[in-house]
Order: C-alpha cells, then structure tokens, then sequence
C-alpha cells in the first residue's frame, strides 16, 4: 500500500506536527496533582459510605482510615499479612508510603499511557490537518538553501509557520525543522504518495532545495503532474539544467553556484555592491524587496515618479522593468516591485 493512501493512524512518523514546547517539571506536576485530586476523590467516597466498610479493629473507620483504605487502593497495592494497624503507621502509609507509590506509578504506567495518547493525539491532529490544509508552502530539501527559503518566508510573515511543510530522508533536517513549528513529511519527494501525504496537490507554492540537481528534476515533474497549477520554484546548481527543469513544470529557476560566483566576482572589485545585495536579501533588517498593489491615486502616473524605489512592474503576471515603455503609466491592477524600509539607517549596524 502506497503512504497516502494508508490510515491516518499509519502515519504517526512519517508526518510530524509542530508541538509547543512544555516543561518536564510542569508536566510531572499536572500528573501529580491529577493524582491527588483522585486520591482526595477517593477518600471523601468512602467516608461518604463508611459505614458500609470493616475495619479488622471493627470499630468504625475514621477520615485517617478512610485515606488509608484508599491510597491501598489506588495504588493497587492490596491487602498482604503485614498492615499497619496503629494511627502512626497509616500516617506514615498515607505521607511517605503512598507518594512514592504515585512517583512510581507516574514513572512506569504514566510513561506508557503518555506514548499511547500521544500517538492517538498525532493521529488526530494529522487527520484534522490533512483536511483541512489549503494554500500552503511545499518545501523539498531542508539543507542549507531549503532553511534559508524558510527564514525567509518567515521573515517576510508571508508565511505561518504550521502552513510550511517539510521534505526530507533526513531525520536530524526534519528534527530541526519541527523545533522552528514546521510540519515535516519524512520521505523522498522524486514519490508521488510522499508529496500527497504532504497535500502537494492544494499548495500555493512549492520550493525544491535538493542537493542534487538530478533529484530536483524528478521532484520538479512529480509536483507538477500532482499540482498542475502550483508555483513551483527550484533551486540547481549547474545552469545547464535550467532547461531540463523549465521543461520539467518549474516556473523559476534558481541557479545557485552561478549566483554565488557572481557575487564573489564583484566582492573582488566593488565590495560595498555585495553588501547593498546583502542588505536586500535580507528581510528583517536595513533593506528589503517587497511587492505591492498599486494604490488608486497612483495610477496613471509614472512608477519612476513614486516616493518608493520602484524596481519593475508586474501587470497580467508579467514582470517589467521599471524603463520600460509598456508601463510608463500604472493602471488598475498592477503591483509594484520597490525597495522598502525594514528598519531605519540609523539603525543597521
């Protein structure tokens, strides 16, 4: 059976949902007082209906027996031929005896109850999540270029972070991935049952940041026949394939190491070139490149003439220069590419 199509319950390891993080100390702590509350339950049950139990004494059980009797009880402990029949040693059963029972139990039952819930508990979230997931951003690969694409989506709040989904065979990527409250899919996306357990077919864009540029071929064309409407973006390392992927069903393609080159080019001559470059890629601070409609008393006039560093155009989903002829004037519907201010120059380091 192929991995979409099995039972949600089959897919508690291969799909993590983010968790918030909880304290350990907080969490023995809900345990123990959970424990209390159904011991003092226990308790005021039976001095409720004392008289319907026997002491051996047989002469009535007072609120101390009562809380002996159920502390026994509850931990399951029984009757043996030893029992405490003074006041001083059921004190002693009920203050040191019986916390160490519930320690105990909390450390060897509590454990094995935690494991079982927690799976039913994944196995629901990852029910509700797989029908309910629309719009959201496929990332394939979580190297280096996949955790920098995230960042970026998160530096941007374009993105939430549980309406990211990660990609990858590698369980310590996926695990890092988790800790930043990602969604992760642990699976090879070249399959086409991994990238539907991933709900690739209703995601708004899907970035492929896979180390090999082959790999990035097959998870190009896997999540292009699964998602044909898809913004689909990719990432290679050789500029010799870009055709192989346009061809594929990616609609931008990144070329990585020629970038990188460029940019270690022009450190040698301009450096201060590189870091305006810099300082545009990086969104939570100095300079940004960020997109915008066109607002209503803006149009008809000229981009070049705006406040904003105006950069190109984007009208009926295409891009144009900013010199460009066809968009000397804006009209209604365009979106302006321009520079924006993150934070203020006084400011950057």
């Amino acid at each position: 059976m192929r991995v979409a199509e099995e039972p949600d319950p089959s897919l508690v390891g291969v799909v993590r949902m983010p968790e918030p993080a909880a304290s350990p100390i907080r969490s023995i702590g809900k345990r123990v007082l959970w424990a209390l509350i159904a011991l003092v339950a226990a308790v005021f049950l039976v001095y409720l209906g004392r008289d319907g139990y026997r002491d051996v004494n047989e002469d009535g059980l007072s609120l101390l027996d009562c809380f002996y009797y159920a502390t026994v009880s509850l931990s399951t402990t029984g009757y043996g031929d030893i029992t405490p029949v003074t006041s001083s040693a059921r004190l002693i059963n009920v203050l040191v005896i019986t916390p160490l029972r519930v320690l105990f139990l909390i450390v060897l039952v509590g454990t094995t109850l935690e494991v079982l819930t927690e799976r039913s508990r994944q196995a629901f979230r990852i029910q509700k999540w797989r029908s309910r997931v629309r719009d959201h951003v496929v990332v394939v690969g979580f190297g280096t270029k996949g955790r920098s694409a995230v960042k970026t989506l998160l530096g941007d709040e374009a993105v939430e972070p549980n309406r990211i989904v990660v990609v990858d065979t590698d369980q310590q990527a996926l695990d890092a991935a988790a800790a930043m409250g990602l969604v992760t899919v642990h699976g090879s996306a070249t399959r086409s049952d991994v990238l539907r357990v991933a709900a690739v077919q209703r995601a708004k864009a899907v970035i492929v940041a896979a180390d090999r540029d082959d790999s990035a071929v097959l998870a190009t064309l896997t999540a292009r026949e699964l998602a044909p409407k898809t913004h689909i973006v990719v990432s290679v390392r050789e500029a010799e394939n870009v055709h192989l992927l346009k061809q594929s069903g990616a609609n931008q393609v990144v070329v990585s190491s020629e970038t990188a080159g460029r940019l270690l080019g022009m450190a040698t001559s301009t450096p201060v070139v590189v870091d305006m470059f810099e300082d545009l890629l990086t969104p939570e601070s100095g300079l940004a490149i960020a997109e915008r409609p066109a607002e209503k008393s803006e149009e008809g006039g000229s981009p070049r003439h705006l406040p904003d560093i105006v950069l190109g155009v984007v009208r009926d989903g295409e891009l144009y220069r900013v010199d460009s002829p066809a968009v000397d004037a804006i009209e209604p519907g365009d979106r302006l590419l321009y520079v924006k201010k993150v934070t203020p120059a006084d400011q950057v380091e």
